[in-house]
């Protein structure tokens, strides 16, 4: 990495619109050692009116002249996926470790040349599938890897929107438009999906399925069905629509165990729905603690107490009131919902990640002090940045590009002939 202060990441982003406002960029700026010290847009006056509403101290209109910039050691590719293998070209011939924006490509083919190039430059490739780093995600993935759900049998993907001819139609919206995005909104919203099962269960060994342009509102395929399997042996199976009546709105997965369940929304909430098959009392336990009839706490999450100790129903938390974010409730004999708090940037939890990784590379000569700094640091929840699971040196980014092309892959394949 070429920068003038190795002390800390200085970013540059690359294409600031809708994302870069609240979501993403803002975070580089509340994360130790991280600084958020340029932008780029093609259009001079919204690069200029981003740079100032947000204390950016440069801002650029061409790309190049970003990466040229020798203080910037961290680029963030927040484009359409279109010029993404282009511009990652660009950032590692130019020595800059990059983060790009999901999906990573609009095809396979393309992530693989994206891996490539940045392995041969000796810069690290990151993909924004922040939903791996959120509370609600790393709860599943406790409660997964914890057994409380027993042996993994399948997992089900089903999701129904209604169309918006209005947006739909909008030759600005690059969501439906294949050239631009590889796929329409299937690319954009079940690679979310899929990434998360990825992460939880490992990779998707087989792929089969196919789509339709049922409405005609667009190029892209508006309605998909799919199975696949894990490499574990795991079934599973999905379907998409992007044209359903307003009444057939449909957000949910559910993966399935030999002990119970875990349901999902992706998209419209932040919450989960553990089953068990002991009802009134469940089986989930913290590790080296028995189970208990209440719900342990994790990051971001709170347990309500049981019945049998609930307070009174005078009390701001009783058994009659709502739950507040960041608590789970009985809503049912051996069901247990969690309600989570999402960050006010979404992406801050990867980001920090990835910050803290870069900040490993920079300091590799001196892993005392980088120790010592990981130590320190924390996460907004107050979490020791060395303790976040998947973490074995020092600290990684649980997104990769490696990760994110199996993602492609399994799109690109459940598609089929169109």
């Amino acid at each position: 990495m070429s920068a003038k202060d190795n002390t800390k990441i200085h970013w540059g982003v690359l294409g600031v619109g809708n994302v870069c406002k609240v979501k993403s960029a803002p975070a580089m700026n509340k994360i130790p050692g991280s600084r958020l010290a340029a932008v780029m847009r093609r259009d001079v006056i919204k690069a200029r009116e981003y740079a100032r509403l947000h204390n950016v101290p440069r801002w650029y209109d061409d790309a190049d002249a970003l990466l040229a910039d020798p203080e910037i050691n961290a680029v963030y590719i927040a484009t359409p996926p279109h010029v993404h293998l282009e511009l990652t070209r660009k950032a590692a011939a130019a020595g800059k470790p990059v983060y790009v924006e999901k999906p990573m490509a609009r095809t396979w083919r393309e992530c693989q040349e994206m891996i490539d190039v940045c392995e041969q430059a000796g810069v690290p490739l990151f993909v924004a599938y922040y939903r791996r780093m959120l509370p609600n995600y790393r709860k599943i993935k406790e409660l997964v890897d914890g057994g409380v759900i027993g042996d993994v049998r399948s997992v089900s993907i089903r999701m129904s929107k209604p169309a918006n001819p209005a947006t739909d139609r909008d030759p600005a919206n690059w969501r439906v438009n294949p050239h631009l995005a590889g796929g329409g909104y299937f690319y954009d919203l079940a690679s979310h999906q899929l990434d998360f099962l990825d992460y939880l269960l490992g990779p998707i060994a087989d792929v089969h399925g196919f789509s339709s342009n049922q409405a005609g509102l667009y190029k892209a395929e508006d309605i998909v069905t799919g199975t696949f399997r894990f490499e574990n042996g795991v079934h599973g199976t999905g379907s998409w629509c992007f044209t359903a009546a307003e009444s057939a709105t449909t957000d949910l997965t559910i993966i399935t165990g030999s002990k119970g369940e875990i349901h999902y929304p992706t998209f419209s909430d932040y919450y989960l729905d553990l089953k068990t098959d002991t009802p009134g009392k469940t089986s989930y336990a913290p590790a080296n603690q028995p189970p208990d009839d209440t719900v342990p706490s994790s990051p971001s999450t709170h347990a309500v107490p049981s019945a049998s100790s609930a307070p009174s129903a005078t009390s701001p938390h009783s058994a009659s009131s709502a739950p507040s974010p960041g608590q789970s409730e009985h809503i049912a004999p051996g069901t247990i919902r969690f309600h989570f708090d999402m960050p006010e940037h979404i992406q801050q939890p990867l980001i920090e990640t990835i910050v803290s990784d870069l900040m490993t590379r920079l300091n590799a000569d001196d892993p005392d002090s980088r120790d010592a700094r990981l130590k320190k640091e924390k996460t907004p929840a107050g979490e020791s940045i060395g303790n976040i699971p998947g973490s074995t040196s020092g600290f990684k980014c649980p997104s990769t590009g490696i990760s994110a092309a199996r993602t492609n892959r399994v799109m690109e394949e459940m598609l089929g002939p169109v």
